[in-house]
């Protein structure tokens, strides 16, 4: 005959203990479980934050590049703009320079004789002429050789005068007379020889 046996352990306890220890690791568990997520997160934010501050590294090396490169790029449009100048304002001196020369050349060419001039004034496109020729004829066919130049265009008489220079009688005239830019331009491109009648 089996002897009976009682178990005199608190069952409540234990289970009760059992409860609070399962609690406590669940606790533990979820605890670590968050502070595991709260480190990921906080890892997560730093790395995203220095991957923000390359981004932005980056943006302020490729912006001052480019500012550099704007920099470069205005300097060369000023040298350029300068040299243009530069270049307009020796071919303007070339071309007047050229204008003068072939003025006086054809004023020598056409000047009769018996007839000088002693005042030559330009002023854009119009030139003044005045001096002292033997005869009114002298001037009004020196109006006409000048009429049938390349050079000149309109030859006006402004006034012929009797005057004296030192004891010769002679007519003191002065005339306007139109440059024609084309017809200059005309005259620098033919030959020597050539120049100074119209066709």
């Amino acid at each position: 005959m089996n002897p009976i046996r009682i178990n005199l352990l608190p069952h409540r306890q234990i289970r009760k203990a059992r409860k609070q220890r399962l609690f406590a690791i669940l606790a533990v568990a979820a605890l670590g479980a968050g502070l595991a997520l709260v480190a990921l997160g906080q890892a997560y934010l730093v790395e995203a934050k220095a991957a923000q501050e390359r981004r932005n590294t980056f943006l302020r090396e490729e912006i001052a590049k480019l500012d550099q490169q704007i920099a470069e790029i205005a300097q060369l449009k000023e040298k350029t703009n300068d040299l243009l100048a530069r270049k307009q304002a020796v071919e303007s001196l070339q071309s007047n320079r050229d204008e003068a020369v072939r003025l006086f050349d054809v004023l020598a060419r056409q000047l009769p004789e018996g007839m000088y001039l002693k005042s030559v004034k330009q002023s854009g496109d119009m030139v003044a002429l005045s001096g002292f020729a033997q005869s009114s004829a002298r001037v009004s066919s020196f109006m006409r050789a000048l009429a049938q130049t390349e050079l000149f265009d309109e030859p006006t008489l402004v006034e012929v005068k009797a005057a004296m220079v030192g004891t010769l009688r002679v007519n003191e005239f002065a005339m306007n007379v139109k440059i024609s830019k084309q017809a200059a331009a005309t005259e620098a491109n033919t030959p020597p020889g050539h120049k100074g009648a119209k066709p």
